[in-house]
């Protein structure tokens, strides 16, 4: 049993998150390869008595690069502090931010590809000399102060890794992509959950949560949650594969984890574009969405699933997404 235990009326969302999120190297369930190579990074530095060197962790929203960024830092023994990119407006955001750390800690920066050019080259001096430069005043009398900063971590996460810039990238010396999880890894992160929580949830209905979570322990967790809520009230608090079932189907979540959107945005193709292909733009606008929304939210566990495919002219359905949606493909009706 965790010791984390939640009680079910105390905490609110972003505390119940925050006890679900593993802590150390040993709790953090999938991504192996990336966890051994940032395990052995991490305990050299700490032989050295050194910072750790900048981490760049990118993939799709939900599979952990937040929680493995905390988990650095507590390996770390050191402090972590989070911002987001967009949020640092100006560079004297930044300098603040660089300016407040302590000998070895992290600076975490979610959506780094969002950062305004002119902060993000501040940080190239920041994170090769740690160092910074600050103007002051203003036309004929402003002057450059360089100021000292102590050694640090940046560790910064996107789902865009084409979106930032070459002299940003380059700076980072531990560079890895995150990948989806297997549904074995999601059965033990649910079930581990389940725990918790202290619900009783019946090995059969873990494994259909696993199944329908698009290989994303934010989103396992998240279906947990809401089967949950329907555990309480249609049974005795016991999550049942049945109750699960019923509750997934309601929030219209398939077998293979498509939602809502995620069949909206294959069925448009083939109804109104024959199959594609068709662009990013067109399909958004038939469907209400952001086109970035759909490129990083839906498009990659659509392409991992192979039920689409990205072309020079557009996205293009495939026999897979037919053969699920039981349409007719090329003179054949699944």
């Amino acid at each position: 049993m965790d010791k984390r235990i939640i009680s079910n009326n105390l905490l609110v969302d972003d505390e119940i998150e925050a006890t679900l999120r593993p802590q150390r190297f040993f709790e953090y369930i999938g991504q192996e390869n990336v966890k051994e190579m940032i395990q052995i990074a991490v305990e050299a530095a700490k032989k050295r008595s050194e910072s750790l060197d900048h981490v760049l962790l990118y993939g799709p929203p939900g599979l952990g690069k937040t929680t493995l960024a905390q988990v650095i830092a507590n390996e770390l023994g050191v402090n972590m502090k989070v911002v987001s990119g967009p949020t640092i407006e100006r560079t004297g955001d930044l300098a603040a931010i660089l300016t407040s750390l302590e000998p070895g800690d992290v600076l975490f920066i979610d959506e780094i590809h969002r950062m305004p050019k002119i902060v993000e080259e501040i940080l190239y001096s920041s994170m090769e000399d740690f160092v910074i430069d600050i103007v002051v005043g203003k036309d004929n009398g402003a002057r450059s102060i360089r100021v000292d900063l102590p050694p640090f971590t940046l560790i910064g996460a996107t789902t865009r890794f084409g979106d930032l810039t070459g002299p940003l990238r380059d700076r980072f010396g531990i560079v890895h992509k995150l990948e989806f999880y297997t549904d074995e890894e999601l059965q033990i992160i649910c079930t581990r959950t389940a725990s918790i929580y202290q619900y009783q949830a019946e090995s059969l209905a873990i494994e259909e949560l696993a199944k329908r979570s698009r290989g994303t322990p934010r989103i396992v967790n998240r279906l947990f949650r809401r089967v949950r809520d329907f555990a309480d009230i249609l049974g005795d608090g016991t999550i049942t594969l049945e109750i699960t079932r019923i509750a997934l189907n309601k929030l219209k979540i398939d077998e293979s984890g498509l939602d809502s959107k995620d069949r909206e945005y294959l069925n448009v193709i083939i109804d109104k574009y024959r199959g594609g292909p068709v662009g990013l733009e067109t399909i958004a606008t038939s469907i209400s969405e952001d086109p970035l929304t759909l490129e990083d939210v839906y498009e990659p566990y659509l392409i991992q699933k192979g039920y689409i495919s990205r072309t020079p002219r557009g996205r293009i359905v495939t026999e897979l997404a037919y053969k699920h949606l039981k349409k007719t493909y090329q003179g054949m009706l699944f």
